[in-house]
């Protein structure tokens, strides 16, 4: 099996990594978007989803869950720096070491929600993209996309605001947050489906590559199998 890998899916997975941790970080502030509430990294994460999709339909599952667990990897040691840069002391004339301790010093408990939710998300999403895409025999494109799209956005949104916030917030505000953040990924998804469709296409055309996951193991920690 060939396991290198091209400059294309090198920056899809980096442009992968930096949405997360992106997504991580605005997290901890919580928007209003019309009268539901939702953290505010639902402005970016999408966005690695999409890439996600573009990652299982060109190079398939294997090289997917490569990626996801780079992107995990890349979170615990941003997790790491971020709570080392805030127990070393501060320069005495700084000021904003609160500020910067609340941005960045996420509790354990948004951590684990985080994490896990990221992880399961992504995996459901990989997995419904592939075994659907073999099931459609390569057609249709948009519904793989939006169909993968709404499972793993879903369980990432049911299991991030459950482990984060329950019993912080009632269960009617957790309960909207839910449904509003799987829905707006969602329709995040559709309303950019036509670029990724083109992105879709181009990258093929240029990789020579439009992968099926027959006969593979859709086990999440077989990442030596790329």
């Amino acid at each position: 099996m060939n396991k290198s890998v091209s400059v294309l899916f090198m920056f899809a997975g980096i442009l992968f990594a930096i949405c997360l941790l992106i997504a991580n970080i605005l997290a901890t502030k919580i928007i209003l978007i019309g009268p539901w509430a939702a953290p505010a990294g639902v402005l970016i994460f999408p966005i690695a989803y999409i890439i996600n999709d573009v990652i299982v339909e060109v190079w398939g599952y294997r090289k997917a869950r490569l990626i996801i667990w780079s992107g995990f990897a890349v979170n615990i040691l941003a997790v790491l720096f971020f709570s080392l840069s805030i127990v070393v002391p501060a320069a005495p004339f700084w000021q904003n070491q609160n500020a910067f301790s609340t941005i960045l010093g996420s509790t354990p408990r948004i951590i684990l929600a985080s994490l896990m939710a990221y992880l399961v998300g992504s995996f459901l999403n990989a997995f419904v993209m592939s075994k659907v895409k073999i099931m459609m025999k390569g057609k249709d494109f948009s519904v793989r996309a939006i169909l993968s799209t709404l499972v793993g956005e879903t369980a990432d949104s049911l299991i991030f605001i459950t482990i984060a916030f329950a019993g912080n917030l009632p269960l009617n505000i957790l309960i909207g947050m839910i449904l509003t953040q799987a829905c707006l990924k969602t329709v995040y998804e559709i309303l950019v489906l036509p670029f990724t469709i083109i992105v879709v296409k181009w990258v093929k055309k240029v990789e020579g590559v439009d992968s099926f996951d027959e006969s593979i193991s859709y086990n999440p920690f077989l990442i030596n199998q790329i």
